[in-house]
């Protein structure tokens, strides 16, 4: 009776916290702050130090449930992102990616060994804690946003490539705290190999994927997000246990995926979306359980915690910015918006358990002034990109986000499928009438949405700029058809 009474309390109370995460986004919108801050305070509030709901103290499960939510956050952040918009950011993300974190890690430890009074050792430990963005916090806080798309692309890619770096320089000033006589060559070669074979191991792991969920065949259109998804949790184990970086591998395996020709592609998108919000949910919930608040909120933790707020984010962050994009074509308000735009979230958190779980002297001080600059890059930074972002002139283009959905049925052996195109100006159909367009064979225009409105198709119709069209096509004139809609 025990039992069932403590499982059927886990289940309302899973129930109530996604309920309650799902609700926050929608507030979060309205207020104007990240709803990663919210979630993280209702961990807070349900845990121990508040209304004593749940109590839960291990750094060891908190640091697997942020890893596993991070394979997912970044798996769906390189399935959006576009390979023509990121490849044209690749030198300046990679640059602020390695760089970028290396200039941050000195800079903060310079000041961690002045303000916490540890070891230089221990200062560089911190530094590396916070050095790398954020892709959950970055992906969160940008989607939907008006941005440019050269700047996101660069923040997005930046943030999915920078973490093997922070764990890398995490787990090397362990070491050399820990050890007494370390092996730098050794540890310098770790992280070239953990570069090296997490970006091949993404690339050919990636390349698997896609061709497995073009070629199988299966009896339900939503076992293809399934499918695709243990992919993402297959090329993270793989690359991890032979040493390499499990994340970056997860980021470029989906870079690789989303710009392929993928059939079920809405199904494995929307899945993805829905399963990474659940992910963060949980994460940067589980992380402000962790947290206990008459540790956090202490006039030491907040003076400290200001004082390294300050020297990241108006001191290490800029320069680092600034140096890792030198002569790489960002004016001087493109890199203050870069600078500005480093958001700190989940991973620096995650970060902080690895002193945690090696027992070191200083990590309880570490994980509580960690997640107070968490809280304040989130909350001030996060709020305010936007804002940021159009007093400096760097809105672009409204995004296209139709309201609308589109429920299709898998009918199984159906050798079909229904794509959504979006009309731009570029396009072979724009401006023409339905009749007089050559599609394909096998080809039917079921429906099209113009300005929010439901337009049935007809051989007069004409196709306008963002209109967008649901079109039914047999598998083997699907490349034919996408061909013919993109050239002009």
């Amino acid at each position: 009776m025990f039992d069932q009474s403590y499982n059927d309390y886990f289940i309302l109370l899973s129930a109530l916290l996604l309920i309650i995460g799902v609700l926050t986004t929608k507030f979060s919108s309205r207020v104007g702050v990240p709803a990663l801050i919210l979630f993280i305070l209702v961990g807070m509030l349900t845990g121990s130090d508040g209304l004593g709901l749940i109590h839960f103290d291990n750094p060891q499960l908190a640091q697997l449930i942020g890893i596993f939510a991070l394979i997912i956050i970044l798996f769906e952040g390189g399935l959006q992102t576009k390979w023509s918009t990121v490849k044209s950011v690749t030198k300046p993300a990679l640059s602020l990616a390695t760089l970028g974190v290396i200039l941050t890690t000195v800079i903060v430890a310079l000041a961690a060994k002045l303000i916490l009074g540890v070891s230089w050792l221990e200062g560089f430990l911190f530094g590396a804690i916070v050095g790398s963005t954020d892709a959950a916090a970055v992906f969160a806080v940008l989607k939907g946003q008006n941005i440019r798309a050269r700047l996101g692309a660069t923040l997005e890619a930046e943030s999915g490539s920078n973490d093997p770096m922070a764990m890398f320089l995490t787990i090397f000033f362990i070491e050399l705290i820990l050890t007494e006589s370390p092996s730098y060559l050794l540890l310098v070669g770790s992280f070239f190999w953990q570069m090296g074979i997490g970006l091949i191991v993404g690339i050919l792991l990636g390349r698997l994927a896609t061709f497995a969920i073009n070629q199988i065949n299966l009896d339900s259109s939503g076992l293809y997000p399934v499918f695709a998804l243990a992919f993402a949790l297959l090329t993270y184990s793989l690359t991890d246990i032979i040493g390499a970086s499990g994340l970056l591998a997860v980021y470029v395996a989906a870079l690789v995926i989303g710009n392929s020709d993928l059939t079920y592609r809405q199904s494995i998108f929307r899945f993805n979306e829905g399963f990474a919000w659940m992910a963060q949910i949980l994460m940067f919930t589980i992380l402000g359980l962790l947290v206990f608040p008459s540790q956090l909120i202490t006039l030491d933790v907040i003076i400290k915690g200001l004082l390294l707020s300050i020297t990241l984010v108006l001191i290490a962050r800029p320069v680092a910015v600034f140096l890792s994009t030198m002569k790489m074509g960002y004016d001087l308000k493109e890199r203050i918006f870069l600078s500005w735009a480093g958001l700190r979230g989940a991973v620096p958190i995650v970060l902080a358990t690895f002193p945690l779980l090696a027992g070191l002297e200083n990590s309880q001080l570490f994980f509580n002034v960690v997640f107070f600059v968490v809280l304040i890059s989130a909350l001030v930074q996060g709020s305010t990109i936007a804002i940021f972002a159009e007093k400096l002139g760097l809105i672009g283009p409204t995004k296209i986000e139709p309201p609308h959905s589109l429920e299709l049925v898998s009918i199984g052996k159906a050798n079909a499928e229904i794509l959504e195109f979006e009309v731009s100006e570029e396009s072979n159909i724009t401006n023409k009438r339905l009749a007089a367009i050559d599609f394909p064979k096998d080809v039917l225009i079921n429906a099209i949405i113009r300005t929010d409105e439901l337009i049935t198709p007809y051989g007069e119709t004409e196709i306008k700029v963002g209109d967008i069209l649901y079109i039914l096509v047999s598998r083997e004139s699907k490349k034919e058809l996408k061909k013919m809609l993109q050239q002009k």
